[in-house]
């Protein structure tokens, strides 16, 4: 994780690099040029932010963590939302600049996300929704999954929800394996709780190869 690091020769600290995520690790290269021709077939690609609309007070402060290029959180901005899109891959940012100039990208990685760093780039450093969904959390770094919830359950305002949303099974390439099990004892790791679970974003009951997250901190 970059800002983490080691005593080197002469007692200096050395700066260990983020690694490189699995997302990184894989050929994407069509992914922008998909949802391009979605968009402009008139495709329904938005389930996502219409849960996210339900879940935030109206003009909420909401971050889209692994934001790509930029669909969600243009949705989101368009019901009136304060929305802030996080991106590391310079071609989706590049994307969304160029599909959505009004939505404000920060371009980063998930483990640098801090309040400092929002601040910095001139954004909210608190947010009631916190959304992570599209399989961002199967294509995070190798065993970061933990510290990357942690990063944003640290971004959570008073009352505010983590929603996350990715494929249990049958994944897409490169993606992990994150069984369910696994990802509520991080989701306890780092203070929250599971408040709701889904098949999908239409709240469907149960999706065999999917699910859907919303997470809160525990009752004081």
């Amino acid at each position: 994780m970059r800002g983490v690091g080691h005593r080197g020769r002469g007692g200096r600290k050395a700066l260990v690099s983020t690694p490189a995520t699995r997302w990184e690790q894989g050929d994407h290269s069509h992914y922008a040029d998909r949802f391009t021709r979605l968009i402009a077939a008139g495709e329904d690609i938005d389930g996502e932010a219409r849960l996210v609309d339900v879940l935030a007070p109206r003009g909420a402060r909401v971050l889209d963590a692994g934001s790509g290029m930029g669909r969600v959180g243009a949705a989101l901005a368009g019901r009136g939302h304060d929305v802030t899109c996080v991106e590391k891959d310079a071609e989706l940012v590049a994307a969304a600049r160029t599909s959505y100039p009004d939505l404000p990208v920060v371009t980063a990685d998930l483990l640098d996300l801090t309040p400092e760093l929002l601040a910095r780039a001139g954004r909210p450093t608190s947010y009631d929704v916190v959304v992570a969904v599209g399989n961002v959390m199967v294509y995070v770094a190798e065993d970061t999954e933990e510290q990357v919830l942690r990063s944003l359950a640290a971004l959570l305002a008073p009352g505010g929800r983590v929603l996350v949303g990715f494929k249990t099974a049958h994944g897409p390439r490169n993606a992990a394996a994150y069984p369910e099990a696994a990802f509520r004892t991080d989701v306890e790791a780092v203070g929250l709780v599971v408040e709701h679970r889904f098949g999908g974003y239409d709240l469907r009951e149960t999706d065999p190869d999917y699910a859907v997250f919303v997470l809160g901190r525990p009752p004081a």
